[in-house]
């Protein structure tokens, strides 16, 4: 009975600790998904933000938003391209290790371009611009780069899986069309050489012809199969005698026929 009590126990308080650790990943997942969500939409509104300094704002503190935007524009794509084509093409790897490294020097100039959304001193601030233009436009092209490089890689690989699908198709095809081959025509048949006879031919035999009455050529007359009487009774004639009508009460006497 002890022994019995202990299994329980154990089972219980392996299904307690099964339990806890599946509490805590569905609240991890929870909690990622919400930061996740709340990154997500911080990303946008900064985003819109900036769209709109672009556009409301002219002068250096229009310029340094514009960079910015351009910056977090060309770093976002290529970071979701890349980290899409890994999962698919292991040689990815070295360009997404590139890109991480290129993120350092971009998330640098990206803190150092917010700070300077907020600078009182206009001069100074154009006074930076073509430096921090120049920077950009670096970053941004490397990343622009290694995004399309990873494009026209994944579009290459799916031309050449289309082409080698296209001519086993066209293969399957001709297969299945196999009555359309050209097939080798039979040799026509050479004439018989003198002194052999042609090969009978399967003609249905003629109708024998009807035996005439007295030997000679004459119209055909099939004959006609005679009917046997039975014995001890006269040939019936072709048409009988009529016979007396039997008279009936209701019928009226025939007048006689006058003689004049």
């Amino acid at each position: 009975m002890e022994a019995v009590i202990a299994v329980f126990a154990v089972l219980f308080l392996l299904c307690v600790l099964l339990g806890g650790y599946i509490m805590i990943k569905v609240i991890g997942a929870a909690k990622r998904g919400v930061d996740r969500t709340v990154t997500q939409a911080r990303r946008t509104v900064e985003d819109h933000t900036l769209r709109a300094k672009s556009f409301a704002q002219p002068g250096p503190v229009g310029e340094v938003a514009k960079l910015r935007l351009d910056l977090r524009t060309s770093m976002r794509a290529t970071q979701d391209t890349l980290h899409a084509g890994v999962a698919e093409d292991t040689a990815l790897r070295e360009s997404l290790g590139l890109f991480e490294r290129l993120s350092a020097h971009g998330q640098e100039l990206d803190r150092e371009l917010k700070r300077l959304e907020s600078e009182p001193d206009r001069a100074t601030l154009a006074a930076r611009l073509p430096e921090l233009r120049k920077r950009t436009e670096r970053i941004t092209k490397s990343a622009d780069a290694l995004r399309w490089a990873a494009v026209d890689r994944a579009q290459r690989f799916g031309e050449d899986e289309l082409d080698a699908l296209s001519a086993q198709i066209d293969v399957e095809a001709g297969a299945l069309r196999h009555w359309q081959r050209d097939e080798p025509t039979p040799p026509a048949a050479s004439p018989a050489p003198p002194g052999q006879s042609e090969p009978a031919s399967f003609a249905s035999p003629p109708w024998p012809e009807a035996p005439t009455g007295d030997g000679s050529h004459g119209p055909q007359a099939w004959p006609r199969t005679e009917r046997s009487e039975p014995a001890g009774e006269q040939p019936r004639p072709a048409i009988s005698p009529p016979g007396r009508r039997p008279a009936y009460p209701w019928q009226k006497k025939p007048r006689p026929e006058s003689t004049s």
